[in-house]
């Protein structure tokens, strides 16, 4: 996909695609484990988990990248297993979106190194350059159609995303943080901040995921809307979660409830709208007979 392609698409609402890691774990993935590492392996699960979301709606499913990234993959011991790791999930992806009967785009899903960013931390913009740069050059050769760097944590690593993708290839890339409600980052700084030098730096579009819930992200999508010029992404979870006797988290909002407060960002200015934890098919479902698709 070109950026202008992007741009085109964006004319419309963009449906992307709902939770990976939590509805991997209710498929049986244990807790614990190197997420990717185990979906090499289960590969009917992450297939059937995205031709539900394609039959939902989805225009664009992410493919299951997120901790693909060498120092990720460091800990669990399979950094010299990157290559095939990451173009094995693409393929997995590619597979399904290409068998759709609509079109249907892959995002390389990307995320944050989970260090620190200097002088905070460990991690300097020229290491997660260097990251970014090697796993985003995979996944282009891969055969994907744009990138996604997601609940991200820090403005100056997601900014090393970006640059590092102009490095290697000519593709689309969307960014989103993941923020308080309040539009605050974990590690300093707020989504609007974030998403005025992400656009300047050149990402398609951006926005925020994860952490809330869709009812309390409409002041944010509102003002990063009124900041920028590129689309707004809102990939909220299925509200705020509580974790139960057995540790696990629950999210209590139900898909109508979810759609409904997803219309309402929409109405703020996001233009490409999707689910994080805790969402399913369902969620997407509903959000698509929301916008009348």
């Amino acid at each position: 996909m070109t950026k202008q392609e992007f741009q085109e698409l964006t004319q419309n609402i963009v449906l992307l695609d709902g939770a990976t890691g939590s509805n991997l774990m209710a498929a049986g993935m244990p807790k614990g484990v190197c997420t990717e590492e185990w979906v090499l392996a289960h590969k009917d699960v992450i297939q059937n988990l995205q031709r539900a979301y394609i039959e939902a709606g989805s225009n664009i499913i992410y493919a299951p990248t997120f901790g693909g990234n060498r120092v990720s993959l460091t800990m669990h011991g399979l950094q010299d297993r990157m290559e095939e790791i990451n173009r094995t999930l693409v393929s997995y992806s590619r597979e399904v979106a290409d068998a759709a009967d609509h079109k249907v785009y892959v995002a390389a899903d990307i995320t944050t190194s989970g260090k620190m960013m200097a002088p905070a931390g460990e991690m300097t913009y020229e290491a997660a350059f260097e990251m970014y740069q090697e796993q985003i050059g995979i996944l282009k050769d891969s055969g994907v159609d744009l990138i996604v760097a997601e609940t991200m944590i820090n403005i100056e690593e997601t900014l090393a995303a970006v640059d590092a993708a102009s490095t290697v290839c000519e593709l689309p890339i969307m960014c989103t943080m993941t923020v308080d409600a309040d539009g605050s980052i974990f590690s300093g700084g707020n989504a609007i901040e974030a998403a005025v030098s992400l656009e300047a730096a050149g990402a398609d579009a951006v926005g925020v995921n994860c952490s809330v819930g869709p009812d309390q992200l409409v002041s944010v999508i509102r003002n990063i809307k009124e900041n920028v010029s590129i689309p707004v992404i809102a990939k909220p979870n299925a509200g705020m979660p509580f974790i139960d006797d057995t540790g696990n988290a629950v999210y209590s909002m139900k898909a109508p409830d979810f759609a409904r407060h997803v219309k309402a960002l929409i109405d703020a200015g996001a233009g490409i709208v999707g689910g994080c934890c805790g969402t399913t098919p369902e969620y997407i479902r509903e959000v698509a007979k929301m916008i009348g698709r």
